[in-house]
């Protein structure tokens, strides 16, 4: 397994590990992911990974190319499925695999990463996440079409304070890194957390309600 994969696989082994923490309330409670509830952030997180292409294909075809509509319909499949049950599906799916796997696995490092803050944020259970992992995440962000990432960046200079990265030029945002990804994903609970001449830009290009890709 190379390097990105690896990470990959040991975000989502510590996301299923905190999982088995949360109490029942917990699955029920919102997420950074407006429409979301935990349970249906997580059934999102394993949906993918255990579909054939023809069923990927399906999805798509129903939900209009809309990556959305797809990832609303994928959550609305069995939606009486129990924590114990999404996450013994998250633990057997724990190395990348279909969709996830695309770009060396650089799609799941940043999906799980982006989910796991998603949930934890909210709940009030904070972490710090391992800096190998954040930069592999920030630099793919930066290029990810689901999560729109480039539009916010866009002529920016993002600097991640506490895990030596940074890329792009124009006015400076700086800040944790999580915070940073968070933001240029879409997620306005990290605003707060950064600054320079370029946060209010950033701001102004997030509107609160992240794509739930």
């Amino acid at each position: 397994m190379d390097s990105v994969a690896r990470l990959a696989r040991d975000e989502r082994a510590d996301f299923a590990a905190f999982l088995r923490t949360l109490s029942p309330e917990h699955w029920d409670a919102p997420t950074l992911c407006s429409e979301w509830t935990v349970r249906q952030v997580v059934a999102h997180v394993v949906d993918y990974d255990a579909q054939r292409f023809r069923e990927l294909a399906g999805q798509a075809v129903r939900g209009g190319l809309r990556l959305n509509r797809m990832n609303a319909l994928g959550v609305a499949r069995d939606p009486g499925r129990t924590p114990e049950e999404l996450i013994a599906r998250f633990e057997e799916h724990l190395e990348p695999r279909g969709l996830t796997s695309a770009f060396g696995g650089r799609v799941a490092l940043l999906d799980g990463i982006l989910h796991h803050q998603d949930i934890r944020r909210p709940l009030g259970f904070p972490r710090e996440v391992p800096p190998e992992r954040l930069r592999h995440a920030l630099a793919f962000a930066r290029y990810a079409p689901p999560i729109k990432a480039r539009k916010r960046a866009r002529g920016l200079r993002l600097v991640a304070t506490d895990v030596g990265w940074s890329a792009g030029s124009g006015p400076e945002v700086r800040g944790p890194g999580e915070a940073l990804l968070l933001s240029i994903a879409g997620r306005a609970a990290g605003l707060d957390e950064l600054s320079g001449p370029g946060a209010a830009v950033l701001a102004s290009r997030v509107d609160g309600r992240p794509a739930t890709g």
